[in-house]
């Protein structure tokens, strides 16, 4: 189970005693009913197989809890995810990397499998394999220094956990194409322009203004984020099977509570009170 103390801090971290490391790199706390997934790798949460098979244990914890209705990923105030370990990988062949890979392209879709919003905050570089991470959740919110990018072609390789085919899907295939192949960073300013990232903010102020918005999700309907999230990643598809999906996702809310409440509250012209059921 996820660490249920009342304060959001994540540092130091021995905060709680009740579960909240997955791990030797990456922790959960919840607050309410928002979770944080922290990296805690320092100096540049500098991605590893541990590292992602802890991150996979994380998002697999939050998306079972039912008293979790949001989630917030976090790098910490300086860094988010500066990519994988060079200094490791540089006698690697085939064999030697795959189960690194391997591990995180599994934590990608573990992220995005999490049945509620996901917001990644974003301090500092998100570059390589943690802009992978960062493109795995619903929304990313970046500092205004942030910079993030797949710089990996400038090694010789290209991204191998899901940044070709994830990052179309935001900023469009040419933008995507520019960006792979350049390996360049953007920084957030561009980002935002291009859709990279969804909000800018002071570096002070990314970790709260992700909390903020997760409070917000956490107190709506949680089944229709969730139908929503499934109808979308269906979009990328074939039209007819994503239409069907989309159908499928809609017909089954109106046996719910939440849509039932959703409707009342409007026609009552008063705040609905969503219970996830």
């Amino acid at each position: 189970m996820s660490c249920r103390c009342k304060e959001p801090t994540l540092a130091p971290a021995s905060v709680c005693d009740d579960g909240a490391a997955m791990g030797d790199f990456v922790r959960v706390q919840t607050e309410g009913a928002v979770a944080t997934i922290r990296l805690e790798r320092p100096p540049a949460n500098a991605l590893s197989q541990t590292l992602s098979e802890e991150l996979s244990t994380a998002a697999r914890t939050v998306g079972r809890d039912a008293e979790v209705r949001a989630v917030v990923l976090w790098g910490g105030e300086k860094i988010f995810a500066a990519g994988a370990d060079i200094k490791a990988m540089v006698e690697f062949g085939p064999a030697e990397i795959e189960p690194d890979v391997g591990a995180l392209e599994q934590a990608c879709r573990d992220l995005e499998a999490i049945p509620k919003p996901t917001i990644a905050a974003i301090n500092g570089f998100a570059l390589g394999g943690g802009c992978e991470i960062a493109l795995a959740c619903d929304l990313r919110f970046a500092a205004e220094d942030a910079e993030l990018g797949l710089p990996e072609v400038l090694l010789g390789i290209i991204p191998g956990a899901g940044g070709t085919q994830r990052l179309p899907r935001l900023v469009g295939l040419g933008r995507a194409r520019e960006l792979v192949l350049s390996g360049r960073r953007v920084g957030a300013a561009e980002a935002r322009a291009i859709g990279l990232v969804d909000r800018v903010v002071a570096p002070s102020e990314v970790y709260g203004a992700a909390l903020e918005q997760a409070r917000l999700f956490a107190a709506g309907p949680t089944l229709a984020y969730e139908a929503a999230k499934r109808a979308l990643a269906a979009a990328g598809g074939d039209l007819a099977e994503g239409l069907r999906a989309e159908r499928e996702a809609f017909l089954a809310l109106f046996a719910t509570q939440d849509q039932e409440e959703g409707m009342r509250a409007f026609l009552d012209k008063r705040e609905p009170r969503f219970q996830g059921k």
